[in-house]
């Protein structure tokens, strides 16, 4: 069996495990839809790629490979010998990430989706949306070659029926209506990802908010001091919303936290026509978006080296204890207590440089004075994220 087809039985299970778990989970027409769509690896040129494939419900709804974590953390695409450039991001609670904008009180670039905020809303009125219609095309993805291709495949699935259901008669229009198809797509897999299914918040966190379960001794200290000398709450939310709504633990910004390049990353050697900066290639994230986009250097020039900052919600789910997770835009993180420990002491032990030196934060990061039992009460506490928890 070739890697590919490996790589393929390994989703569908995993898949089958998780649709047992979710099986309390009641979705509407349209979540359903977005399910199925998220799901089918026949969305795949050749076939045998879903989104799954990259973002699975065991780990959280990241990358479910733990040999591929472990080392360059990029995964394959539907032509296994081409990868991508970055970690694959969480598909779950992003659904409140607004469109991109400039926040002149803050200084500060907010909202869009992937790590470089290339999907912005500017053109559906919605990132999450922009977001689910960039994979398919992608060929170092799923590699379909056009969105009328994608629409094709959907009229032929098993769950065509329910597409016009949900749309209605002739919404599923692969000739002249391609463009407005390939949104419903979009839209109707945005609505999965926005569903009960992805976003349970069925944390230890959650209940004890609710004051249904308690803290460790080291989980409450490691709270009190992810609020406070570890910072960490300053761009990972972690306190209810003003109508009670849950903490999402992120604020939808971008930052530099100075991680270094991932020697691992395949990226690096791949074809010059994917990657013709080679081994030079340098992830600019934001800046380099906003660079592409046509903005001024006044604009772009701040922002290279700046990553979106994830949820931490699930950041330990994983189907074993022994499943490695990568941590960072470009996976370069290896655990959750190697991560914490380079956000304490980035600036006073000798780490690698960082990708993008000019932007790092140095105010909130870098030399915190934790000890190393304050870093084991913060990891703790993360580990207090993870759905799934049975009061």
């Amino acid at each position: 069996m070739n890697q590919r087809a490996v790589f393929t039985v390994f989703v569908l299970l995993t898949f089958g495990l998780a649709g047992a778990a979710f099986a309390q989970n009641t979705l509407t027409p349209m979540e359903e839809l977005g399910k199925n769509l998220f799901f089918d690896t026949n969305l795949s040129t050749p076939p045998g790629q879903s989104c799954a494939a990259c973002h699975d419900p065991a780990t959280g709804f990241t990358g479910p490979d733990s040999t591929i974590n472990a080392e360059g953390a990029a995964y394959p695409g539907a032509v296994f010998t081409r990868v991508g450039n970055r970690k694959p991001p969480t598909a779950a609670y992003g659904g409140d990430s607004p469109v991109l904008y400039y926040d002149e009180t803050e200084g500060l670039w907010i909202g869009g989706m992937f790590w470089d905020g290339r999907a912005t809303g500017w053109t559906l009125g919605d990132p999450l949306s922009e977001q689910a219609q960039g994979p398919f095309l992608n060929p170092l993805e799923q590699n379909i070659v056009s969105a009328k291709q994608v629409c094709l495949k959907v009229m032929n699935s098993e769950y065509a029926e329910l597409f016009e259901e949900v749309w209605g008669p002739g919404s599923l229009d692969c000739v002249k209506g391609t463009a407005s198809t390939y949104e419903r797509i979009a839209r109707s897999i945005a609505a999965y990802e926005r569903s009960s299914e992805v976003n349970p918040f069925s944390s230890k966190y959650d209940y004890y908010l609710k004051g249904e379960a308690t803290l460790t001794a080291q989980e409450a200290w490691g709270l009190e001091l992810f609020e406070g000398k570890g910072m960490c709450s300053a761009c990972h939310l972690s306190e209810p919303g003003p109508a009670n709504e849950p903490p999402l633990f992120t604020d939808f910004t971008y930052d530099n936290l100075g991680i270094p390049k991932n020697p691992l990353n395949p990226f690096y050697t791949m074809s010059r026509r994917w990657n013709p900066d080679g081994m030079e290639w340098i992830d600019y994230g934001l800046g380099g978006f906003l660079k592409a986009a046509y903005s001024l250097p006044e604009d772009y020039e701040p922002e290279l080296g700046k990553h979106k900052v994830p949820t931490l919600r699930n950041v330990d789910k994983r189907p074993y204890p022994e499943f490695v997770k990568a941590y960072g835009h470009n996976g370069y993180f290896k655990s959750l207590e190697e991560i914490v420990h380079f956000y304490n002491t980035r600036d006073i032990e000798p780490w690698p440089a960082p990708e993008v030196p000019d932007t790092v934060n140095t105010d909130e990061m870098g030399s915190l004075g934790l000890t190393a039992e304050e870093e084991a009460a913060i990891v703790a506490f993360m580990k207090t994220l993870t759905d799934g928890y049975e009061p």
